[in-house]
């Protein structure tokens, strides 16, 4: 019985730690705009944490920060009345992969969180 018990906790904590740093994509609402109009779109993005461990030493050699990152695809939305059309982002799939310093801020954070 105590066998049962704890392969229960072991997966309900595993399976805790991927629902809190997972990365996968979640439904949005954003608001676009063409010809004076505003509007909203439903769109995915990638969203959630990377898993991470920070050294136990203070040096400048650290580790490389994954990020919550994915493929993309644009989608065009027409708003009624305006024949200009409006592009946006829409998350195809999300992994955690090494920052990339091209489009992210790869920096780490000094500061104190509350």
């Amino acid at each position: 019985m105590r066998l049962v018990v704890m392969a229960a906790v072991l997966m309900v904590a595993e399976g805790g730690r991927s629902c809190g740093f997972g990365c996968r994509p979640t439904n949005i609402s954003i608001q676009v705009e063409s010809c004076g109009s505003v509007e909203s779109v439903f769109t995915t993005v990638c969203s959630g944490q990377c898993y991470h461990e920070d050294p136990i030493y203070i040096g400048d050699d650290w580790a490389e920060q994954q990020v919550c990152s994915g493929d993309w695809s644009y989608e065009v939305k027409h708003i009624s009345g305006c024949p200009v059309a409006v592009t946006y982002p829409v998350a195809k799939s999300c992994r955690c992969s090494m920052c990339d310093s091209g489009n992210t801020d790869c920096g780490r954070f000094d500061g104190d969180v509350p």
